[in-house]
């Protein structure tokens, strides 16, 4: 336990992995400031001293994943004319799936947080949106480079994946078989590569 009056290095990061630990470990409903502050082996109240509670908190760990993620997705246009096309929408579909479904679920669940975090993807930060933007620049400067069919409506192909990898977190449960194979059969059958 730290000592009360000493600055936490990496505090809100601390607190968000202790908050994706106790949700892996005891589900959603376990979730609680002092399940969170017992996790990351802080005092009681450290939580509502930097955030105004538990819903701001968890609408912030959701952001951060997201903004995290996005940055990600960022790189993909720069990956253009390397490895292979298929290959690296997997490679970006495996970062977005390894969002903690539970977490991600967290803002579903608590109509606070989801309003939250839907005013601040409505005002700009990174979410679905970024990343389907990001696959769209992506496979239009593969097109550009002949690696995928001219007639490709890479917007189209963006949103189908999004919107698959938007599924599957949000029905992903625990212990079921990685979804890793069958993104890339829907890759593959979107862009029609192998």
């Amino acid at each position: 336990m730290s000592p009360r009056g000493v600055a936490i290095p990496d505090l809100r990061e601390r607190l968000f992995e202790a908050a994706e630990r106790v949700v892996a470990r005891d589900g959603a409903a376990a979730l609680t400031s002092r399940a969170v502050t017992a996790e990351a082996g802080c005092a009681k109240g450290v939580l509502h001293t930097h955030f105004a509670g538990l819903d701001e908190f968890v609408a912030e760990l959701v952001l951060d994943r997201f903004t995290r993620t996005a940055s990600l997705a960022a790189r993909l246009p720069g990956k253009a004319g390397s490895g292979s096309v298929t290959g690296n929408l997997v490679g970006l579909a495996s970062e977005v799936l390894s969002l903690d479904p539970g977490v991600v679920g967290l803002a579903v669940t608590r109509p606070a947080a989801a309003l939250r975090v839907r005013e601040a993807w409505a005002a700009g930060a990174p979410g679905f949106d970024a990343i389907q933007a990001s696959i769209e620049t992506y496979l239009g400067a593969e097109r550009r480079l002949g690696r995928v069919a001219d007639g490709l409506d890479a917007g189209s192909v963006a949103l189908a994946l999004v919107g698959t990898l938007h599924h599957l977190l949000m029905t992903g449960r625990p212990g079921a078989p990685p979804p890793q194979d069958r993104v890339e059969r829907l890759v593959q059958a979107l862009t029609g590569l192998s």
